[in-house]
């Protein structure tokens, strides 16, 4: 038999205040089983276990529009577990690096310099919660694709095949993300030099753990890229360079990495990608928008030959037949509330009316078809 508990009981027993149990009653965070006729709420014990996760991520610094998706997927309370426990160390790993700095300065008389550099990292209380969110909002869109698409090759193995690695001695991928692109590799790394490097911290991160040894794995803005002239045979730009600032630099300083002959190979959307998704938010809300900048416009599949030539030469592009069939709301809702718009703020206190809607569509033809506008551009030195 169900045990419930009163809203008193329910936030007594979470050590938390009737009020905050009251708020996020009324934002949606957290609603109760059930409401009785009275009007007195009720709380079960599956209840309580969200609001767990809600006082945990809470206190490790996530906004409350960061926590309503985090919250509303069903998932095991094991791997909900493990998320925090991960997320626990990474924060524990930091105050390692704290202390010790502290000890350091501490058992001697501290220059200038040093005292900097304990205030510094105290500034950077947050920055692993923020290399955490890069990370994690990369594969819940990734995950999507694995999911759904419609073919079967998958755009990482794609990739991985059009590039030729005989050639290649020396390579740099700049924006590697989480090394996806190298997970089931079949190159033969002995006597080569590869670097992945990312502008996050928190990714390079992520890549050091999950490869290991194998690889360099360095923190590089593309931007400025501290190699010497003509260093690289090979460098891989994977969906990246529409989030560049200044894009000619970027191209300049690749152009210059790269040895005579060298190949780039950079990859980008379409202005038709995935629009659907965009479409269905703001079919439900009209305010909502994925992304802060369209990416296509900096550097797309309309305008990326163009901008390559103005660099290197012999551009070729290459098409990925792909879309999606997407057979469950929740993968496309985590999707969404990654995304690098405005939707957590408009979504987030609405996810059970917007997980409805969503599934609507679904049941209308037992999935939503997304299309997809890939493309790969080669191009040499």
């Amino acid at each position: 038999m169900k045990r419930y508990y009163t809203t008193g009981s329910f936030a007594k027993m979470a050590n938390v205040s009737e009020r905050t149990i009251r708020y996020y009653d009324q934002i949606g965070l957290l609603k109760p089983s059930y409401v009785k006729e009275n009007g007195y709420r009720q709380y079960s014990e599956k209840d309580f276990i969200k609001l767990q996760k809600i006082v945990a991520l809470r206190h490790l610094g996530f906004s409350l529009e960061e926590i309503y998706p985090m919250v509303e997927e069903e998932t095991d309370i094991r791997d909900s577990f493990r998320m925090q426990i991960d997320l626990i160390d990474r924060e524990l790993n930091h105050l390692q690096s704290l202390r010790d700095a502290l000890a350091q300065v501490a058992s001697h008389e501290a220059d200038w310099q040093e005292v900097v550099s304990v205030v510094q990292l105290f500034n950077q209380e947050s920055k692993w919660i923020e290399n955490y969110k890069d990370a994690n909002q990369l594969n819940i869109r990734i995950a999507l694709h694995d999911q759904f698409s419609v073919n079967p090759k998958g755009w990482f193995p794609w990739l991985y095949e059009h590039i030729d690695f005989s050639r290649i001695m020396r390579l740099l991928e700049i924006g590697c993300g989480n090394g996806k692109l190298w997970e089931n590799r079949t190159m033969d790394l002995r006597h080569r030099e590869i670097f992945l490097s990312d502008l996050s911290e928190g990714m390079v991160e992520e890549v050091r753990r999950k490869l290991g040894k194998d690889f360099n794995c360095i923190v590089i803005d593309g931007q400025h890229i501290p190699f010497k002239d003509d260093y690289f045979d090979a460098l891989i730009a994977n969906h990246v360079l529409f989030y560049i600032k200044d894009l000619d630099q970027c191209m300049a300083e690749m152009h210059r990495v790269l040895r005579p002959g060298g190949v780039l190979y950079c990859t980008t959307y379409g202005k038709e990608h995935m629009k659907e998704i965009e479409q269905l938010a703001q079919a439900f809300d009209k305010r909502v928008k994925l992304s802060d900048q369209p990416l296509a416009d900096a550097f797309g599949a309309e305008n990326g030959e163009q901008l390559l030539r103005e660099h290197f030469s012999d551009v070729q592009r290459i098409d990925y037949p792909d879309s999606l069939r997407i057979t469950a709301a929740q993968p496309l809702i985590n999707y969404i509330m990654s995304c690098h718009g405005n939707q957590n703020e408009i979504l987030a206190p609405q996810l059970p009316e917007f997980k409805k809607f969503l599934q609507s569509f679904i049941d209308k033809k037992g999935y939503i078809e997304v299309k997809k506008q890939a493309v790969l551009f080669t191009a040499k030195v």
